[in-house]
């Protein structure tokens, strides 16, 4: 692994730090933004990155006293190619610490599903993604889907599902097995990983502490869907009591009644609980890793960016049609909710966390090539 404590005095020296740490890196262009961060993240940092002039990145101590320095300075004798590379390197390390400046001490709740929970090799990286945010200062709260899950294990035990209006309808029986998948398995995965990746998560239900606090949803179209819970109400305060101690909140959509239904679980949207977390918490980002490349236009090219009122006039001028009507409704209430920007986000792309979060720079607006942020 990279060297994480060193000072680069000269472009040459440069070169010559990372060739000594990892021998076939012999260039700064095939270093990627992963190693860049876990560079940064190698001690925990309390106040993030402060950018300076001529092309310096000084963080400020952490909490054990240590001091990291990058400081890359001109040198005369090495050739334009390898300044070139350098000069990447710098833009990349300038732009993750802006990034890191803006979000120290910050919470982001990232809804986590679809591919990038399917797939071994990205679920992997998104652990890793979490543990290196955590580790940079940022509060992270993870809140998980898990609908192939749930249809793999009800085709198991042979209880029967459907669907009414896109929602799942939830019987007694199907909020059982949601319960059991989701909590027990899913949820336990995801909070192991993000330790096995160097950070520190704990797993829970929404019903546990009273996080999700849900009554019955009456959908618009008359449906009757059983046990599937819309979200009233937050317990804060033990996410925050979490965050405080350096923990992850890993949390699984299973709410529970209010009052008199206290002891009744609710199967919830995991977008819908994403995003009203978020919401209570004053979260500065709320991300939904999907399965889709983000909103496209008419021409089917990505819109990086768009306003509240710009997905309003986009659904009815019928640019944003079926299924991605739910998927921009859950961004723009989160948003309306006081979050600061709301990014829906490829999973499939490998490390689709990091670069959303820490590619952007200083406004930490994302990379635009993986996703769609709305803002107000």
């Amino acid at each position: 692994a990279p060297h994480h404590n060193i000072i680069i005095s000269s472009k040459r020296t440069a070169l010559a730090s990372i060739q000594q740490s990892s021998p076939t890196a012999k260039r700064f262009s095939a270093i990627p933004l992963t190693i860049v961060v876990a560079a940064l993240a190698a001690a925990p940092l309390t106040s993030g990155f402060v950018p300076f002039s001529g092309s310096v990145v000084s963080p400020i101590s952490s909490a054990g006293g240590r001091q990291q320095q990058l400081l890359f300075a001109a040198g005369d004798d090495i050739s334009t190619e390898a300044s070139t590379e350098v000069d990447d390197f710098s833009l990349d390390a300038l732009k993750v610490a802006g990034a890191v400046n803006s979000l120290a001490d910050q919470t982001i709740v990232v809804k986590y599903g679809g591919n990038a929970m399917t797939s071994d090799d990205l679920a992997s990286k998104f652990c890793e993604d979490v543990a290196a945010l955590q580790k940079l200062g940022v509060r992270v709260v993870v809140v998980h889907g898990g609908g192939p899950q749930i249809k793999n294990m009800l085709e198991k035990v042979g209880v029967e599902s459907r669907f009414e209006g896109g929602m799942r309808v939830s019987s007694t029986e199907v909020v059982e097995v949601a319960e059991m998948v989701l909590c027990g398995g899913v949820n336990k995965k995801i909070a192991s990983g993000i330790c096995s990746a160097g950070g520190m998560a704990i797993g829970m239900s929404g019903r546990d502490a009273n996080i999700l606090q849900c009554t019955k949803m009456v959908d618009k179209s008359g449906y009757d869907l059983g046990y599937v819970g819309e979200v009233k109400d937050v317990n804060v305060e033990v996410i925050e009591d979490l965050l405080d101690m350096g923990i992850v909140p890993v949390i699984s959509p299973i709410g529970t009644g209010i009052d008199d239904e206290k002891d009744i679980a609710y199967n919830c949207n995991a977008d819908v609980a994403a995003g009203r977390i978020a919401g209570e918490m004053r979260a500065a980002r709320v991300i939904f890793l999907t399965d889709i490349a983000g909103v496209l236009d008419k021409k089917m090219e990505l819109l990086k960016e768009l306003s509240t009122q710009d997905i309003k006039n986009l659904i009815d001028d019928e640019t944003i049609t079926g299924g991605m009507i739910p998927k921009v409704t859950y961004a723009t209430d989160a948003v309306q909710l006081g979050v600061q920007a709301a990014f829906i986000t490829d999973g499939r792309v490998p490390h689709a966390l990091l670069r959303e979060v820490l590619a952007g720079g200083e406004d930490s607006m994302g990379t635009g090539e993986g996703g769609t942020v709305v803002t107000k």
